[in-house]
């Protein structure tokens, strides 16, 4: 019978967990466009001022650390849990004189067939909404590196001004379904609902003696090319030392199932990440499995996308990735039935399973907590001794 898991968060923290999740994928945002999510992590840090650092870089990618009374030579290096602040969304660039024709730019990856007729909404500073339609998409081009829309609005809205971000327009956030299976669906999982899971993981951690080394790491603009994270890697903001464990929303496939765990993603289209993080990552999962039954993970190379491990990877730092499927990735749903011709092109809300999303609350507690404890500092060396000495006597 396995012990408790000291772990495993109180039904109540469960659903504190849940409601965070819920209301940041609510909030709107967009490249270079991400001052709401800043204003609900400006409030999360102004309530535990006493116990947190932060700082802002230039492009607003946000570092938030413990206070130390002194920081301790040769204690282990930083560990940045990191995810990024936008989603594919649209910006205000135009207005006409009628009021009810706009033009934007969308700042994102989403497939040509989905912007036909679709219905958006555009939301100014105080967060009042107008409706309405695109009627025509127009391609990146060498003036602008973003396709562009023009949406015909169901009203005028004089409160619009340039530079409001519009998104699809869906149905409020909702957790679906009962027990295991829960579904959270929503505007903005990737990457909203893993930055929810590295608040409620950090919160849990922010006190506890041997893991003061460990911190987040907030980026902006990672729709568009990594714009923040590339920022972050480079002007100084994060140490030349730290190790990145970047959380992303990947697209689920039949071998990445929704419910079967969060995954510790080993690589992407464009790299494999730092081999050792990932790999003693993978083993503290596996250890934590055996002793927890009710934990359940995957290790999966995701055969799409990109993220922020093989940026900060290329400017040196050891990285990798933890992600939650995702469904309907950028809100499209049915791509391959979309691009096999076998389905009309729909947006719809994104979603994950809600105990994928716990799971990985417990995944990055489990990381923080024992990736640097006593005699963990290698736990796939460890593992791989134990195999050695049970199987010794084939070198005698």
């Amino acid at each position: 019978m396995s012990k408790r898991n000291p772990l495993r968060p109180t039904a109540a923290e469960r659903r504190r967990h849940e409601r965070i999740a819920v209301d940041l994928t609510s909030l709107p945002t967009a490249a270079g466009r991400e001052w709401r999510v800043q204003a609900y992590l400006d409030a999360w840090l102004k309530a535990r001022s006493r116990s947190l650092d932060w700082k802002r870089d230039a492009d607003g990618n946000l570092l938030v650390t413990r206070k130390t009374r002194g920081r301790r030579r040769g204690g282990p290096k930083p560990l940045l849990i990191t995810a990024h602040l936008d989603h594919p969304a649209f910006v205000v660039t135009g207005i006409a004189e009628d009021g009810r024709t706009i033009d934007a730019q969308f700042r994102g990856g989403v497939h040509d067939p989905y912007f036909e007729d679709a219905r958006v909404e555009f939301l100014d500073r105080d967060d009042t909404a107008v409706r309405g339609r695109i009627v025509e998409l127009r391609q990146a081009d060498d003036a602008c590196p973003f396709k562009t829309v023009t949406v015909r609005l169901a009203r005028r809205h004089p409160g619009l001004a340039l530079g409001d971000v519009g998104r699809w327009a869906f149905p409020e956030p909702r957790i679906t379904g009962k027990g295991e299976r829960r579904v959270l669906r929503t505007h903005a999982c990737d990457d909203l609902a893993a930055a929810a899971a590295a608040l409620c993981a950090f919160d849990r951690i922010r006190t506890r003696k041997g893991q003061e080394h460990v911190g987040l790491l907030f980026t902006v603009a990672e729709e568009v090319g990594f714009v923040g994270a590339i920022g972050a890697a480079t002007n100084g903001l994060v140490p030349r030392n730290a190790r990145l464990v970047c959380l992303e929303n990947s697209r689920s496939f039949p071998e990445s199932p929704i419910h079967g765990g969060p995954i510790v993603r080993v690589g992407d289209r464009m790299t494999v990440f730092s081999p050792d993080l990932t790999n003693d990552i993978s083993s503290l999962c596996m250890e934590h499995e055996k002793a927890q039954p009710g934990f359940t993970w995957q290790r999966k190379l995701m055969p799409g996308g990109a993220c922020e491990a093989t940026a900060f990877a290329s400017f040196g730092y050891a990285s990798t990735c933890l992600c939650l499927p995702l469904g309907n990735y950028h809100n499209m749903q049915d791509i391959d039935g979309v691009q096999a011709g076998d389905r009309p092109a729909k947006v719809g809300q994104e979603f994950i399973g809600i105990d994928d999303y716990h799971g990985l609350v417990e995944m990055l507690e489990l990381v923080a907590e024992r990736l640097d404890g006593p005699g963990a500092a290698s736990p796939l060396a460890r593992r791989l001794r134990k195999l050695r000495a049970r199987h010794a006597f084939v070198l005698d």
